[in-house]
């Protein structure tokens, strides 16, 4: 089984955004527009495919805090 964790889109340049993990930075393809700088992101296969809202990513970080 496979967990996807959460990035946020910092950088956009035409159809690939850069997704930032905190500890790392990685290239995604954006096969949506519907996407943004500042949005959190799953990424699969290097696709970014679903958008996570905010209080999500919080509550979901706060898990692997503790």
């Amino acid at each position: 089984m496979c967990m996807a964790v959460p990035g946020k889109i910092i950088r956009i340049n035409k159809d690939m955004a850069i997704v930032d993990y905190g500890k790392e930075k990685r290239e995604a393809k954006l096969v949506e527009k519907k996407f943004n700088v500042g949005d959190y992101v799953i990424v699969q296969n290097k696709i970014v495919i679903e958008k996570v809202p905010e209080q999500e990513v919080r509550e979901w970080l706060s898990l692997f805090e503790k």
